[in-house]
């Protein structure tokens, strides 16, 4: 389907852009969720799908939430999720914890939920280039679910992918949870 990442890119985020406002992960997560307790998620910006009301009801319900810290090199720290109205700016105009638990927290979480621009039927997830997710997911333990919140028309066939890509188990989409094959 995409000859390079860079073209995947170009015509997801294309896609994306003429979209209209994007739908929520609440009510296709809250199907899906099982007995995890500590939830690795992030706050969404501009057209991706819609975090915001999971989080509110991640943590009314009892749930710890961790959302990721920018660092300056890219990698990812993590903290509590005290709220929404509590979160503070961080680097690239991006909503952070006030409290950084450093970039091994991500270890800690039952499921953790990454944002993607596509993933593919074998696992692949293409992010936006930065690397930050797949630093941060080569830290979780093995057996601990990884869903990829995408579009439905962002799971595809192929992506391209290099050796340092990190897999995803699953693609959480406003409307279903598709499981991945490794």
């Amino acid at each position: 389907m995409f000859a390079t990442k860079t073209a995947a890119r170009h015509a997801l985020l294309a896609a994306r852009a003429a979209r209209p406002a994007g739908k929520g992960l609440l009510e296709s997560a809250r199907e899906h969720l099982g007995a995890q307790q500590r939830i690795a998620l992030y706050v969404s910006r501009g057209p991706e799908p819609q975090t915001g009301a999971l989080i509110d009801w991640l943590l009314a319900s009892g749930h710890e939430v961790l959302l990721p810290i920018l660092y300056a090199d890219n990698d990812l720290g993590w903290g509590v999720a005290p709220g929404a109205a509590d979160l503070v700016p961080g680097r690239l105009g991006l909503s952070e914890p006030p409290v950084d638990l450093g970039a091994e927290a991500v270890a800690t979480a039952d499921l953790v939920i990454c944002p993607a621009l596509a993933v593919d039927r074998h696992g692949v997830r293409l992010g936006r280039g930065g690397g930050s997710y797949d630093r941060a997911l080569a830290r979780v333990p093995a057996g601990t679910p990884i869903w990829a919140a995408v579009f439905d028309e962002e799971i595809v066939d192929h992506l391209p992918a290099d050796s340092h890509d990190h897999p995803v188990t699953a693609a959480l989409t406003p409307t279903r949870l598709v499981s991945l094959g490794q």
